[in-house]
């Protein structure tokens, strides 16, 4: 996490039991409960957006992804037809 400046607050309500633990685990660490929770928060948060965001191919997958765009396959006769009609339409 960077020192910028936090303008904005995120406001969150729990029971006293995981209160408590959030206290011991926040001392155990030498932070306020606050950064305690933001840290784990924003830590959990980037793996999770990495894990939907990223795509991860073995060697295999990874040449075939390049073979396929170094030889990319040939317009349907579809798409063909669709250009056509787009070209002779705009102008």
């Amino acid at each position: 996490m960077n020192s910028l400046t936090k303008d904005t607050r995120l406001h969150i309500r729990c029971d006293q039991e995981v209160r408590r633990l959030l206290d011991k685990a926040a001392a155990y660490a030498h932070m306020s409960v606050s950064e305690f929770v933001l840290r784990n928060a924003v830590e959990q948060a980037q793996t999770l957006v990495q894990q939907h965001e990223a795509i991860t191919l073995s060697q295999q997958d990874f040449s075939a992804f390049l073979d396929a765009l170094d030889t990319p396959a040939h317009p349907a006769p579809a798409l063909q037809r669709a250009f056509v009609r787009h070209a002779s339409q705009v102008r």
